[in-house]
C-alpha cells in the first residue's frame, strides 16, 4: 500500500478521487486509453451492488437473460433519434477472421435495438405479454473525456428491457424500476438520490420520457446515478414489434428500458469518502468487520490471537476479515482498513482480553469519538449487527444532511448563476430549450431532472426569463 498521504478533497478533489480508486485498489487503468480493470475488492462491491439490485429485480417479476455484444449497423439507423444520440460514440467492428465484413458490426453501446428484433419474433398475442427482462453486461461508448468508473469506454451494467399491451402499464413500470433505483440507492447504499424527470434535451435518446435519480457528490456536483426510459412505440415500430389484441386486432406494443452502471460506485465514493480514504456503506461493504489482533511479543500472541479466532468465527455471518499479517504494525493496518473504508474495526489485544471485552472503531466517525467497547461474553454478532446497522444510519443521515445544505432557491437569475458554482439551485423553470441552453452557456449547469413530488397547481415564473411556469427543477454541474 502507499503511505503518502491522499491529497485532501479541499485541495484537489480530482486527484483525490482518482489516487483514492488506486491505492484502495478498486480498480487500475487499462492499457487502452479510457478503459479500466475492475480489480478483486472494486468487482467484490459491485457484485454486492448486482445482488442487491437483481433480488429487488425478480421480486417484481423480471428474469434474466443474455444478448449479443455485436449489432448490426443497420439495427442502430431504424430509430432515428437513437442512431444521432449515439453514433459520436461507437466502435464498429468492420474486419472480422482477416475479411471486410459485409455489414457493419457495432459494438453495444446499449441494447434497446438488438433486444427489439428478438422481441419481434417472440411477441405474436396478448397472452405474451408483459415481457419483462434484465441483462447483466457491458457496453461500450467511445467517451473522449474519460474517469474511472464515472466515465469509462467500457463499463458494466445491467439493462432492463420490457414490452406491454398499454401505454399505462409501460408507464407504471417505467416509474416502478426508478423506484426500485432509488430503494436501493437510499436503504443499501446510504446515498440519498432524488427520483425525477428528465428535459426533452437531457432525454435518452429515442425516449419519450426519461426519469433518473440525481445525487448530490461530496464536492456538491450532480451525478445521474440510475435510469429509466419509457420508450413509448418507437422501438416498437422500428422493430415492428406486434402482438394481436383480445379483439384480434393487431397492436404495437410499449416498450421499457432502464439502467444502472458501475458508475454507481462512483457514487458510493463520492457521497460518503472523506480524506482518510472510502467510507463503505455496512450493507454493500465488501468485508463488514475487520478484527486486529494487537500483540508486542510470542506470550502476547498466545493470549490474544485464540481470542480473535473465535471472534472471527463469532462473525461468520458478516462479511469479516481477520487481518492477522505478521509483517506490519497495527497502526499501519489501521490506515490500510481506513482506507478501503471498512465499516467497523474490531481490535483485540491483551488489556481486551483481561478485560473480556473487544474495542471497536466505526470508521465514519474520526478517531477516538468512533470507539467503544463491546463484551465478549453474550451475543456479539447481535451487537455487531446492531453497530452496523446504526452505522448505516448515520451514513445517510450525513449524506442527506450535505446534500439539503448545499441546495439553494434562488430568488433572481444572478443568483442561481452563482449558487451553481457550488451547490445546487431549485427553481422555476418555463420549460424552454432556449431558458435551459442560457444557464448551461452561462454556468455549465444543466437541468438534472424535474422531481416527481411536487404539485401541478402551484404555478410560478421561470427563473430565466420570467414567463410563467408550472415545475420547478435543479440546476447543478454535474459528472
Amino acid at each position: 500500500m502507499n503511505t503518502d498521504k491522499l491529497p485532501t478533497r479541499s485541495e484537489n478533489y480530482s486527484e483525490w478521487y482518482n489516487q483514492l480508486i488506486q491505492r484502495a485498489e478498486l480498480a487500475d487503468y487499462a492499457p487502452v486509453r479510457g478503459c479500466m480493470v475492475v480489480r478483486p475488492y472494486g468487482w467484490a462491491l459491485w457484485e454486492n451492488i448486482q445482488g442487491a439490485l437483481d433480488r429487488r429485480f425478480k421480486e417484481t417479476g423480471h428474469s434474466n437473460a443474455a444478448f449479443p455484444l455485436f449489432i448490426p449497423m443497420s439495427f442502430l439507423e431504424k430509430e432515428k433519434e437513437h442512431v444521432e444520440g449515439f453514433s459520436p460514440e461507437l466502435a464498429v467492428v468492420t474486419i472480422g477472421g482477416g475479411e471486410k465484413l459485409e455489414e457493419p458490426l457495432v459494438v453495444r453501446p446499449t441494447s434497446e435495438t438488438i433486444i427489439g428484433y428478438m422481441y419481434s419474433k417472440w411477441i405474436k398475442s396478448y397472452r405474451d405479454l408483459p415481457v419483462l427482462i434484465n441483462q447483466w453486461g457491458n457496453v461500450v461508448r467511445w467517451e473522449m473525456r474519460t474517469r474511472l468508473f464515472l466515465r469509462t469506454l467500457e463499463f458494466y451494467w445491467q439493462e432492463g428491457h420490457t414490452a406491454h399491451a398499454t401505454a399505462e402499464e409501460a408507464v407504471e413500470e417505467t416509474v416502478r424500476m426508478l423506484n426500485v433505483y432509488t430503494d436501493f440507492a437510499v436503504n443499501e447504499a446510504a446515498v440519498p438520490v432524488i427520483p425525477g424527470r428528465k428535459s426533452e434535451a437531457e432525454k435518452f435518446a429515442g425516449a419519450s420520457e426519461s426519469y433518473t435519480i440525481e445525487a448530490m457528490m461530496g464536492d456538491t456536483r450532480a451525478l445521474q446515478a440510475g435510469t429509466s426510459h419509457f420508450l413509448g412505440q418507437n422501438f416498437a415500430k422500428a422493430f415492428d414489434i406486434q402482438f394481436l389484441d383480445p379483439s384480434n386486432q393487431l397492436q404495437y406494443c410499449w416498450t421499457t428500458s432502464w439502467g444502472l452502471s458501475t458508475r454507481f460506485i462512483g457514487a458510493i465514493i463520492m457521497t460518503h469518502g472523506d480524506d482518510q480514504g472510502l467510507v463503505m456503506p455496512p450493507r454493500l461493504a465488501p468485508i463488514q468487520v475487520v478484527i486486529v489482533p494487537i500483540f508486542r511479543n510470542d506470550a502476547e500472541q498466545a493470549k490474544v490471537m485464540p481470542v480473535a479466532e473465535a471472534v472471527n468465527r463469532q462473525l461468520a455471518q458478516f462479511r469479516v476479515k481477520l487481518d492477522a499479517r505478521g509483517e506490519v504494525t497495527p497502526g499501519f493496518k489501521f490506515n490500510d482498513w481506513e482506507m478501503r473504508g471498512v465499516p467497523l474495526r474490531v481490535e483485540i489485544g491483551p488489556k481486551d482480553v483481561d478485560n473480556g471485552v473487544v474495542t471497536i472503531a466505526r470508521r465514519h466517525l474520526p478517531g477516538r469519538e468512533g470507539k467503544s467497547t463491546l463484551p465478549l461474553e453474550g451475543d456479539l454478532a447481535a451487537s455487531i449487527q446492531a453497530v452496523l446497522d446504526e452505522i448505516q444510519a448515520a451514513m445517510l443521515e450525513k449524506a442527506r444532511k450535505f446534500r439539503d445544505e448545499h441546495i439553494f432557491e434562488p430568488k433572481d437569475y444572478t443568483e442561481l448563476t452563482e449558487i451553481v458554482q457550488n451547490g445546487w439551485a431549485y427553481a422555476y423553470w418555463c420549460g424552454s430549450a432556449e431558458c435551459e441552453t442560457k444557464v448551461k452557456d452561462d454556468t455549465k449547469a444543466t437541468t438534472r431532472c424535474i422531481p416527481l413530488d411536487q404539485a401541478d397547481d402551484q404555478p410560478g415564473e421561470c427563473i430565466v426569463c420570467g414567463q410563467p411556469a408550472r415545475k420547478k427543477v435543479y440546476f447543478a454541474r454535474s459528472y
